[in-house]
């Protein structure tokens, strides 16, 4: 796996993955950046949620769930001391969908977080990862 990030010139960058996918990168503007992208934990936090996200969607597939829709939503706190690694991240997967059971749901989760997620397993070495499941049948 690789990646470049080439500097903006000011306090952002603008990344290039292995597989020649592209992002930017920034800091807000209080912290000397231009606010125009998000800064690079907060794509820890996208990757986090992606990588659960994938790893859920496959395994609700196999378990022949009937989800129609799914969101994870996901808030984290920091140390304070550097280098300001997460301490603290809680995930919410909100799943839509009919008859859906909350013990299948739970278990994909708890599947994707404690077995199969890469990001997962790296962000609980600094922080307690939490998540709950919310149902929304219509």
């Amino acid at each position: 796996m690789q990646a470049k990030v080439r500097w903006d010139g000011k306090l952002g960058f603008y990344g290039v993955s292995g597989s020649n996918h592209a992002v930017t990168m920034d800091v807000t503007k209080e912290n000397g950046g231009n606010g125009t992208a998000p800064s690079p934990m907060e794509l820890v936090l996208l990757g986090l949620a992606g990588c659960s996200g994938i790893d859920v969607a496959l395994i609700i597939e196999k378990k022949r769930l009937n989800v129609r829709d799914f969101e994870v939503l996901v808030e984290a706190e920091r140390t304070t001391e550097y280098p300001q690694v997460f301490s603290k991240v809680e995930m919410t997967f909100v799943f839509e969908g009919e008859d859906l059971s909350r013990k299948g749901l739970e278990d994909a989760v708890r599947l994707s977080l404690d077995k199969y997620c890469s990001v997962a397993g790296m962000v609980n070495k600094t922080a307690e990862i939490t998540w709950t499941v919310e149902i929304r049948e219509q």
